[in-house]
C-alpha cells in the first residue's frame, strides 16, 4: 500500500494543474472564448465606437477647416482695409498739401497787394517829405540870405560906415552864388 499510495500521490501531483491557461486540454475552450471576445469586442468597436470617433474627428477637421476659411476671409478684409486706410491717407495729404499750397498762394497775394500799397504809400510819403524839404531849404536859403542881409548891415553901421539897401543885397547875393 505504500507503494499504491505513492504512485497515488505522484499520480494526484501530475495530474493536478499549475497553471489553467497553460494546461493543453482547456486550448480548444480557451481559443473558442478568445474568438468570440474578439468578435464582439470587433463589432462593439466598430458599431459603436469608432463612429462616435470619426464624427468626432469630422467635426473637428470641419470646425478647423470653417476658422482657416474665417481666418483668411478677415485676413482679405483687413488688408483691403488696411490699403483703404492707406489710400485715404494719401489722399488726406494730398489734399492737405494743396490747400496749404492755395493759402500760401493766397497769402503771398495778400502779402504782395499790401507790399505794393505800402510801397505806393511810401513813395507818396517820400514825395511830400521830399517836397517839404525842398520847401524848408528854399525858405531856409531866403531866411539864411535875410539873415546875412541884416548882418551885414548891422556890421557896416557897427563899423561907422552907411550902405544902402541894393548895395547890401548885391553883396549878399553875389557871395551866396558863390
Amino acid at each position: 500500500m505504500a507503494t499504491d499510495t505513492n504512485a497515488a500521490a505522484e499520480v494526484a501531483a501530475g495530474a493536478a494543474p499549475g497553471m489553467p491557461q497553460l494546461d493543453v486540454g482547456t486550448f480548444g475552450n480557451q481559443i473558442f472564448w478568445l474568438l468570440l471576445t474578439l468578435v464582439a469586442i470587433y463589432f462593439v468597436l466598430s458599431r459603436v465606437a469608432l463612429p462616435r470617433i470619426a464624427a468626432i474627428l469630422a467635426e473637428r477637421q470641419g470646425t478647423i477647416t470653417n476658422d482657416i476659411a474665417a481666418a483668411e476671409d478677415l485676413k482679405s478684409k483687413a488688408e483691403a482695409a488696411e490699403a483703404a486706410y492707406e489710400k485715404a491717407l494719401a489722399d488726406a495729404r494730398a489734399e492737405a498739401q494743396r490747400i496749404a499750397g492755395e493759402t500760401k498762394a493766397k497769402i503771398q497775394a495778400d502779402l504782395d497787394v499790401a507790399i505794393s500799397e505800402a510801397d505806393a504809400k511810401i513813395a507818396a510819403k517820400s514825395a511830400e517829405s521830399e517836397k517839404a524839404i525842398a520847401e524848408i531849404r528854399a525858405g531856409a536859403l531866403d531866411a539864411v540870405a535875410e539873415v546875412a542881409k541884416d548882418t551885414a548891415a548891422e556890421i557896416v553901421a557897427t563899423m561907422g560906415s552907411k550902405a544902402d539897401a541894393k548895395t547890401i543885397d548885391a553883396a549878399v547875393s553875389a557871395r551866396m552864388k558863390g
